[in-house]
Parts: structure tokens; sequence; C-alpha cells
């Protein structure tokens, strides 16, 4: 195999739409090869119509589990860093603890949806690898650094965005690069890279509660900076093997600008907000993100819940494992499910995934037995798992293909904006209230008031639908000839017809 340039690492752009898509669960069966690519020479090679299916791939595939699996493995399990923090910082007397110590991980979280749109331009741009390689170099900067200080406010910077942003750059381009070594066999490595990776968030809630028990936080974050390290050498393995088509005209129309204007064209390419004129994407976008500002809560506020409300129990980390092994369990099984339901009907699916969110989020504060709480994550981490998955197709069927990459961004970043609010507001009312049974409640709402925006999604499709159908229909007539359906008695059509 020849050796590839710089320019061969950046991803087309229809393919780096495939490979988003296949981000939230949905598994593309393959990614469209161009046929031809200009050389530097000005002569036209081949581009290779099969990827490998396998080999090298698994590498691949095992750095983009890891990656994954780190990632997502110590966001979730930020409850535990929660309670550490306020007791190793000993605010314990300090007015607004809990809303303060909550925007740490709000932050962290809402940065990897807030990035998003952002991450996509740079993997176009500079390639899967450097773009991973240099947010796990950020991340890795930003828990390493977390451990060299006790103020509050420098964690909000250090975890909260630099480890934040560094897990978006990292993440995004992982599952982009899978499919340049598999095509066939998309759907299974997706899916073994999403339930492998759901491993991690089973074991680390107790791998941090043991570190930080025994080692203390500073050096638990030193700890957990290990894995991210580790993420920027196998972010090297994700070389890519389709080379980038260059468009000629794009070119040509851009040779004789300025660089402003060249700037100003390049912007509007990247930052389309075309999938904002149709209502029904609009509709989506602002129901999804009424819905997360309750999402992210449990994650941050649920251990000191428990710590509160069963003082002798010991093993609140088991209900962070809960949610994780479940909602992973959730991923892998709502492809298949979401594959048997044709069209925009599989926004029920998650329409039932966010009223059982919310009603599971208002039961937490009514579990009277520890047992109870295990059973009420299982299915709050099976509602996460569908409610994620099912965000790729469901953007498919409401903008097409042309348009879904971006459509998915945009609702990504939307997401970050109630999802790092929620927990903070969340421990707002912790504080004046001295409860956690309020937040809960006010938790569970969102999902409810979101859920019911969704359901008038697929009516307002189908409407459209049937309307764009009576469009053509109408021109159809009329261009035989036909006004309104009816025939004009003296008219040149009936005449010839009779």
């Amino acid at each position: 195999m020849e050796e590839e340039t710089e320019e061969d690492e950046n991803l087309p752009p229809g393919e780096e739409q495939g490979m988003r898509d296949s981000l939230l669960g949905g598994a593309p069966e393959g990614v469209p090869v161009p046929a031809e690519v200009p050389s530097h020479g000005g002569r036209e090679k081949e581009v290779r119509s099969r990827v490998p299916e396998g080999g090298f791939g698994w590498v691949v595939a095992l750095a983009a589990t890891w990656c994954s699996g780190s990632i997502f493995g110590i966001q979730n399990s930020f409850g535990i860093l929660y309670v550490i923090l306020q007791k190793e910082m000993d605010i314990s007397e300090e007015q607004s603890k809990d809303f303060k110590t909550a925007w740490v991980g709000s932050l962290s979280m809402g940065m990897i949806f807030f990035c998003s749109p952002v991450v996509s331009i740079f993997t176009d741009r500079l390639g899967c690898r450097k773009t991973s390689s240099g947010g796990a170099a950020l991340a890795f900067i930003g828990l390493l650094s977390s451990s060299f200080t006790n103020s509050l406010a420098v964690r909000y910077f250090t975890y909260g965005i630099l480890f934040g942003c560094g897990s978006s750059f990292a993440f995004q381009p992982s599952l982009v690069i899978l499919g340049h070594y598999f095509k066939k066999r998309l759907g299974l490595v997706n899916g073994i890279v999403a339930g492998c990776g759901g491993v991690f968030s089973v074991c680390f809630p107790f791998f941090i509660k043991t570190m930080g028990d025994s080692i203390g936080l500073a050096h638990t974050f030193q700890v957990l900076s290990i894995f991210m390290f580790v993420q920027i050498f196998l972010s090297l393995t994700f070389k890519p093997l389709l080379p980038r088509p260059v468009d000629v005209k794009e070119k040509e129309n851009l040779a004789g600008r300025s660089k402003t204007r060249q700037c100003l064209a390049h912007t509007r390419k990247y930052f389309n907000m075309e999938v904002f004129w149709k209502k029904t994407y609009r509709i989506w976008a602002c129901g999804i993100a009424t819905t997360v500002l309750g999402y992210f809560v449990p994650y941050v506020h649920l251990i000191k819940f428990v710590k509160q409300r069963f003082e002798n129990n010991s093993k609140e980390w088991i209900l962070l494992v809960c949610i994780g092994a479940a909602s992973s369990i959730g991923r892998l099984a709502s492809g298949r499910i979401g594959d048997c339901i044709p069209g925009l009907k599989k926004i029920y699916l998650q329409v039932a995934s966010f009223l059982l969110l919310g009603i599971l989020s208002m039961m937490l504060p009514q579990c009277q037995v520890f047992e109870s709480l295990i059973v009420v994550c299982l299915f709050l981490g099976l509602c996460d798992g569908f409610l994620i998955s099912m965000m790729s197709p469901i953007a498919f069927e409401l903008v097409g293909p042309m348009q879904a990459s971006q459509a998915i961004g945009y609702v990504l970043g939307l997401m970050s904006i109630p999802m790092t609010a929620g927990p903070p507001l969340a421990g707002l009312l912790i504080d004046h209230f001295g409860t956690y049974d309020l937040a809960f409640y006010l938790a569970g709402i969102p999902p409810l008031v979101g859920a019911l925006v969704l359901l008038s999604v697929p009516l307002l499709h189908e409407r459209d639908l049937k309307m764009t159908e009576q469009l053509e229909a109408g021109k159809e007539k009329t261009q035989d000839g036909v006004v309104n359906g009816e025939l004009l008695p003296g008219s040149p059509v009936t005449d010839a017809r009779v």
C-alpha cells in the first residue's frame, strides 16, 4: 500500500455524514466511496471499492472501544467524584455547595455535545488521526491539571472545559474511522464498540470509589488521566484508507476570491442552517432540548441522595453500575428494534423512552428500600440507551441523508445548554430546601413535556407528505391540460379527446 499524504487523511463530507449517524446508534450499511479522485499530478487514481472488513480494522475498533469506554465511563461516574469533591474540599458548611459542585460535571458533559458541530469540521479538514489524538491530549491535560488544584473555580476550567472539549474531539473521530475498515460489518462493529465500551461504565464507579477512598481525589484524577494518555497513542491507529475527493468546481469558484470571502464561503458550507427551515425538525430539536434538562440530574445527584436516604449503605456505586450496564443493553437492542419500525414511527419509541425516563426520575424519592432503587436505575439505563440510539435514524427520516449529519450536529449542540444547566439547577433546589425529593420530581417534568411535544412530529410529517403528494398530482394534471381536476366544455383538451 502506497504512503498516504496528509490531504488523504481528510474525510469526505458524504462519508463523514454516514459515520456521524453511527455516533448515536444508526448503523448505515456502508459508506459511499467515490469512483475516482484527482491526484496531485492531475492524473486520476482508482479508490479502493472495498474496505478490508477486518484485519487491522479490529485494532482500530479496539482503540475506538477504549476511547468511548474511558470517556463515558468517567463522565457517567461523576456522581462518585461529586461526593469526593465535597468531602475533600471541606465545603460542607458552605452555602450553595450542591449548586457549585454540580457545575464541574455538568460543564464536562455539556461540552461534549456543545463541541459536536465543530468537531465534525475538524474531522473533515484535519482527519480522524490528528483530531482524535489532539482531543485525547487535551482531555489528558484537563484531568491531570485537575489533580494539582483544590479550587472549584479552576476545576470548572480543567475538568469541565478542557476535559469536556477534549473528550468531544477524541470521541467523534473514533466512530468515523470505523467506516474506513468496515462496510458490511459496520453495524456489528458499532454494536461491539458500544457494548464493550459499556463495560467501562459498569466498572468505573467501583474503580473510582475504591481509589477515592484509598488514595484521595488528586491521585484519582492522575490515575484517570492515564486512560486518556493511552488514548493519545491509540488514536494514531486511526489511519484513513479512503482518500478525500477534490471538488474541482469549488476550487475554481474560490480561486479568484479574497481570503475573507473564501472564509465566509467555507462558513456557509459547514454551518448550513437549511435544516431549520423544516417545521418538523424544529419541533423535534426543541423537544429533545427540553427533555434533557432533567436527563443528567440522576447521574450527578443520585449518589449523594442515597447517602442521605440510606446512611448505613456503602454500596451506592452499584446504582451507577446498573445504569451503565442497562444503557449498554438498551443501545444494542434499540438498533434491531428500530429497524423493525418503519419510517418516522421510530419516534414513538423515543417518546416512550422519554415518558418512562420522566416517571422513573419522579419515582426515585419514593423508593424506601435500596433494592427498589436498583430496579428503577436499571430501567433508567434502558431508557437512556433507547432514546440516544434512535436520534440518528429519526434525523434521517426528517431531513434526508444529505442533511442528516448537520441535523444531528445541531441537535447535539442544542442539547448541551439544558443538559449543562440541569444538575446545577437541581443543586440550587437541594441547597435551598435541604432535600433531594423536589429536585428529582422536577427533573422528571422536562422529559414528560418533551415527549408530548415529540408526539406531534409524526402527525405533522405525514400531513406534509400528503400535501406534497397532492401538489405533485396537481402539477401532473395541469401539465396534461386539466385545470383543477375538471374537463371544461369546449376546451381544446375536451375537443381533442372527443
